[in-house]
């Protein structure tokens, strides 16, 4: 009782599905646990790392990272912006493309509604600090190990650390958590359930979870078909 007044009874989430969107690869239930990240007044706990379209479109992350391994090209961000209906998080570069590109590509994605901009490992703090200056969007930067000088990025400008450091990730996102207890920080979850648990309990904000490939999806649907069986 509150004021006198019977407090609600805890009532469930309800789902509203259809019956052709009800089929669409779904996070790992865990990563809801996350704290999260609170960008423009929308809390992110989920990212999903892809580029593919129809992956994009029927998958329920809360955001979209970007990020590939060719010089970033404002044409792609169009393309995934157009299908995703959730923020995005456009890669400009800091490795191959390096410099006044990154900053002008960083704009560009601002200007097509980019919710943050990423820069690869390699981009000097520098370039960070210029980014900060043009951009009224979140600065990303990518963490490949706890040996980097985190002071400098975030002097630099740096709003979010980005830490993808392979079977060593949530190794990493401890030590930064260590050092800095409000830092937002977004990990890769890795290949399995149990290394984004360990991911979380380092102390990520946000998990970014890669999804299985368009042919992945498609070859169990396949088999269902070559057998003459329905859509599993």
């Amino acid at each position: 009782m509150v004021g006198g007044k019977a407090m609600p009874q805890t009532i469930s989430t309800p789902e509203i599905s259809g019956t052709l969107r009800a089929f669409r690869l779904d996070v790992p239930p865990e990563i809801a646990a996350c704290p999260g990240i609170r960008v423009f007044g929308r809390v992110i706990r989920s990212v999903l790392f892809s580029t593919d379209a129809c992956i994009i479109a029927n998958a329920n992350a809360d955001a979209i990272i970007a990020v590939y391994p060719f010089t970033p090209q404002p044409v792609i961000t169009e393309a995934v912006m157009a299908v995703a209906s959730v923020p995005v998080f456009v890669g400009v570069g800091g490795g191959l493309t390096k410099g006044p590109r990154v900053v002008n590509l960083a704009l560009h994605a601002e200007f097509q509604g980019a919710c943050g901009v990423v820069v690869n490992a390699p981009t000097s703090n520098e370039v960070v600090r210029e980014l900060k200056g043009t951009v009224d969007i979140p600065v990303v930067v990518t963490v490949l190990s706890e040996n980097e000088d985190i002071d400098a990025r975030f002097h630099a400008g740096a709003d979010i650390l980005n830490v993808s450091a392979a079977g060593k990730t949530a190794e990493v996102v401890r030590t930064i958590r260590a050092r800095y207890p409000d830092a937002p920080i977004i990990a890769t979850g890795g290949p399995s359930i149990e290394s984004v648990r360990a991911t979380m309990e380092a102390g990520a904000n946000c998990i970014t979870w890669t999804p299985p490939s368009n042919g992945e999806v498609f070859k169990s649907i396949m088999d269902a078909y070559r057998k003459g069986l329905p859509h599993p």
